[in-house]
């Protein structure tokens, strides 16, 4: 009775952003909203009107019964000193992610090289098998794919400059 073994795909394939998206919280989607946001330009273009508009008003423009600021517009230095520090706390904490989230891929990135590592040791085992059963010798191939191997490790050694990059 013949084997008739069927390989499923779908169960290799690792999609990474589906992943990471599993491991997301609210937290997280908040910080990287409001990072993308304040990156933005017309997060500038805003801040440079109100930063405007602050000192135009301030300056007396439009009325001495409008300034609540008077310069050298202290509240302006505390408020945009506030702004910068969540800003900058906002920043740190998508930074963290996105390293958490490199660090994922790249175990995901080792766990698919190792499916297709057991993958393509299973398709030279069968092509060995087949090729024995037809009499063709396969050492020269062989030989050949271990010289290859042993040249790209050579020549892309992991350095300790790589770990500091």
């Amino acid at each position: 009775m013949a084997n008739n073994h069927k390989f499923d795909l779908s169960q290799v394939a690792i999609n990474k952003n589906d992943q990471i998206k599993k491991l997301q919280t609210f937290g997280d989607r908040v910080a990287d909203t409001v990072t993308a946001m304040a990156g933005s330009t017309a997060f500038l273009v805003l801040n440079i009107l109100w930063f405007i508009s602050w000192i135009v008003i301030n300056t007396g423009v439009f009325g001495e019964s409008l300034v609540f600021d008077e310069y050298p517009f202290g509240f302006l230095t505390m408020v945009v000193s506030l702004e910068a520090i969540i800003l900058s706390v906002f920043v740190l904490i998508s930074q963290n992610r996105q390293s958490k989230h490199a660090e994922i891929r790249a175990e995901l990135d080792y766990l698919t090289d190792l499916q297709a590592d057991a993958e393509v040791s299973t398709i030279i085992s069968m092509i060995e098998r087949i090729a024995e059963k037809q009499d063709i010798d396969m050492s020269d191939l062989l030989e050949n794919l271990a010289v290859s191997q042993k040249r790209i490790i050579k020549e892309h050694p992991i350095t300790k400059k790589d770990l500091e990059n």
